[in-house]
């Protein structure tokens, strides 16, 4: 940068009320400022090298395997009938039908009391136990995954 674009950036600067002046061109930078009422009147003036590549934010951390919490678990009396698979549960075959099982019906190990839907199939979920349908777990429509308790039979 030119001496003599510094001196009359510096006469600029004694003119005015500004305290602080930034000037970048190209590679090079020139900062003045004042530093208060000095006796000499003398300004400080501070020639630096380019600004610095720039710094970025380092990256988040990916969160590790997610651990559920076992200590919240709801216990039920009875034996739960799991889902074999991930997809959706149905506890008719239509939106229009009768659900296949009601709380206190009577059902024996091999009848139909749900359908889980998965890739477009529907799959009848049977009943692996004879007794009386104690709970429904899971709501007509909802996601289930693998293994998910989806009623208690007693």
């Amino acid at each position: 940068m030119d001496i003599r674009k510094i001196k009359k950036l510096i006469e600029l600067l004694e003119e005015s009320d500004v305290e602080e002046l930034e000037i970048h061109e190209g590679d090079d930078s020139v900062r003045i400022s004042r530093r208060g009422e000095q006796a000499s009147g003398a300004q400080y003036i501070s020639h630096y090298a380019p600004p610095q590549q720039p710094q970025y934010a380092p990256a988040p951390e990916t969160p590790g395997p997610v651990q559920e919490d076992n200590s919240q678990q709801t216990v039920h009396n009875g034996h739960a009938l799991r889902s074999p698979m991930v997809g959706t549960f149905y506890r008719a075959p239509s939106p229009t039908a009768d659900s296949f099982a009601e709380i206190g019906q009577q059902v024996k190990a091999g009848d139909v009391v749900c359908i889980v839907e998965a890739m477009k199939m529907m799959n009848q979920i049977e009943a692996d136990k004879s007794g009386t349908i104690t709970e429904i777990l899971v709501d007509n429509g909802q996601p289930v995954e693998f293994d998910q308790p989806l009623l208690i039979i007693s």
